[in-house]
């Protein structure tokens, strides 16, 4: 600062009110500061300013827990053009699942001074942040709730999406239905799981454990225990997959079988409507799952104080894939 008040030839307190964009500075002293802090490559730190004046740092913090997939990368943007609009800086950080790293990356955004944090979790204890919530640091949770810590949660309507889809397979007179999902440590998995028995049952459909496979983590995998489900002695007339990954592996199986098998996958994405097999979707909007939770931190930032609450965004039945000639 002192740099641009010689070149810009005014006093230091004149390059403050300038760069803190404070009132009734002359427009040519103004012109003449901002030249000079544009040739010399000055710019106002934030953080600096925020640890002396008390004041926001504008900027909020994003964990998610991977940046190549298209739903986080979904999140991501819709966040950011909340922040956006409030005149905030994003940081995006990916845990990879990993809930040491997780705690690492949160831990390390607080201490940045973020003004709030955006968290999809990826362990299932954050008590850790207690302190920072207690120091006024507000944490909004979206896709899966926080464990240990009471905390305003976004979520997909996951085990009511699950029920509905499930319900219309039974209507359609599915008795047979397999499900196959990644892991019951997974909240996603264990809602969409729950909701489909909820719809089972309901129907008076006998549980049958043996449809029911859990271990399957990619495409490769879904496409093996398809194929094995339907070379079994009683065979599944339908299959629910708890995610994309699972439902592309089960549409090669199925397709390269010429199989009628009816299929439900839980998430839609943008090549759906070109598989060469249709499927009902469980579809939802990501943008408003991240906007939902930017706003929400916004208005905690902006010093609402209310109980934490719980949001959910609804899901819908959209059918996809390439009808049988």
């Amino acid at each position: 600062m002192v740099d641009v008040a010689a070149l810009a030839g005014v006093s230091l307190k004149t390059v403050s009110r300038v760069v803190n964009q404070a009132p009734h500075v002359q427009p040519e002293l103004a012109q003449r500061v901002l030249a000079a802090a544009a040739e010399l490559g000055f710019r106002r730190n934030h953080l600096a300013s925020s640890l002396r004046s008390g004041q926001t740092t504008a900027t909020i913090g994003l964990l998610i827990e991977e940046i190549a997939n298209p739903f986080y990368a979904a999140i991501a943007g819709a966040a950011a053009e909340v922040a956006r609009l409030h005149r905030t800086m994003l940081i995006i950080a990916s845990s990879e699942e990993d809930p040491s790293r997780e705690q690492e990356l949160l831990s390390d955004l607080c201490a940045r001074r973020v003004d709030g944090l955006l968290v999809v979790p990826a362990g299932d204890d954050h008590s850790f942040l207690h302190a920072e919530v207690e120091l006024g640091t507000p944490v909004v949770f979206l896709d899966r709730p926080a464990g240990g810590l009471p905390a305003d949660t976004v979520l997909l309507d996951n085990r009511g999406g699950a029920r509905d889809g499930v319900a219309r397979l039974v209507e359609q007179g599915h008795r047979r239905v397999a499900v196959l999902f990644d892991s019951t440590r997974v909240y996603t998995m264990r809602e969409r799981l729950a909701g489909a028995r909820e719809a089972l049952a309901a129907a008076g459909v006998p549980a049958d454990d043996r449809l029911v496979r859990d271990g399957v983590r990619d495409p490769a995998t879904a496409a093996r225990v398809v194929g094995e489900l339907l070379d079994g002695d009683d065979p599944p007339t339908a299959f629910f997959c708890l995610n994309n990954r699972i439902t592309l592996g089960a549409v090669e199986q199925l397709h390269r079988r010429g199989g009628d098998a009816a299929l439900l996958g839980f998430d839609d994405f943008d090549v759906a409507r070109l598989l060469p097999y249709p499927l009902t979707v469980i579809a939802y909007d990501t943008h408003r799952l991240a906007r939902t939770a930017a706003e929400l931190l916004f208005r905690r930032i902006a010093g609402d104080r209310s109980a934490p609450r719980t949001l959910l965004v609804p899901t819908e039945l959209a059918e996809r894939g390439v009808p049988r000639a």
